[in-house]
């Protein structure tokens, strides 16, 4: 038998519902970035950063509706199967203890979404490569950008949890050190997605390079950190910068390779 909009539709059913109840409730909670009660860390980003979280939950609309497609069931039903829903209850879950100030907690569960996005990441990366535009768009895009916000949450929750209060206290030396590998952790993680394929990864580089800027905004009390963001968000942009080049160059490849398909039919049709 061939593909039916119903072959899983209770995983679809599922997948619908958690984009709205559980991922919904996110945005209000994470966009507008709640301080846990005015803790204030050394690496903690301006603000504005969070709304990325309203890009990704849009973004994520695209695989609840993709995946009534032959090719989104492929991806999504049979590949990414009950990750997502479990991602999401468990990305709640962390929104909650972060807003209620159970700070370990979150760091812990954290780790969680963390690492269940990275199986979901390897998924459609190793198994799944985009066909059409609508993978890419649809499946791949979000899924990247979230994998590196993922990753940059884990490493703000740590702070957060065991770090000290920037508003209370002066940064010593161990916690000039730590932030600094935490900086130095997130720019090599950026330049090893530009180095995760060809083209590279560009959304998941953007999202780590925008959270790298986004702490050159908010941390202006410790010179040396200020300046060691701003010389790895550059370094970092650099990389994000030869991604684009990279797609750009892949796109214009595809558009010759379809003008020369079209060439080829008259000939193709004269000789047959």
């Amino acid at each position: 038998m061939g593909y039916s909009w119903k072959d899983g539709i209770i995983l679809k059913l599922a997948n619908i519902v958690v984009y709205f109840v559980f991922l919904g409730s996110n945005i209000r909670s994470i966009s507008f970035y709640d301080s846990v009660g005015g803790k204030l860390t050394y690496i903690t980003p301006a603000p504005w950063s969070f709304l990325i979280w309203s890009l990704i939950h849009f973004l994520l609309l695209g695989p609840i509706v993709y995946q009534f497609t032959e090719n989104g069931h492929r991806t999504i039903i049979e590949g990414i199967s009950w990750r997502f829903p479990f991602v999401a209850v468990l990305n709640a879950l962390y929104v909650h203890a972060w807003t209620r100030g159970y700070l370990i907690t979150a760091f812990i569960l954290s780790l969680f979404v963390s690492s269940v996005i990275s199986h979901i990441y390897y998924i459609v990366k190793k198994h799944h490569e985009p066909s059409n535009t609508w993978d890419e768009l649809c499946v791949h895009l979000p899924f990247s950008l979230w994998h590196g916000w993922a990753t940059a949450l884990v490493v703000l929750s740590a702070f957060t949890a065991f770090g000290v209060d920037a508003s209370e206290y002066r940064a010593g030396v161990w916690t000039c050190v730590f932030v600094i590998l935490a900086l130095i952790f997130l720019g090599c993680t950026a330049t090893a997605y530009a180095f995760s394929s060809p083209e590279g990864d560009l959304p998941a580089s953007v999202v780590i390079t925008w959270y790298l800027w986004a702490v050159f905004v908010q941390q202006w009390n410790v010179p040396i950190l200020r300046w060691m963001v701003l010389a790895i968000a550059v370094h970092a942009s650099l990389w994000v910068g030869s991604c684009v080049v990279a797609v750009v160059a892949k796109i214009r490849r595809g558009r010759q390779a379809i003008l020369l398909d079209e060439e080829r039919e008259p000939f193709a049709e004269e000789d047959a």
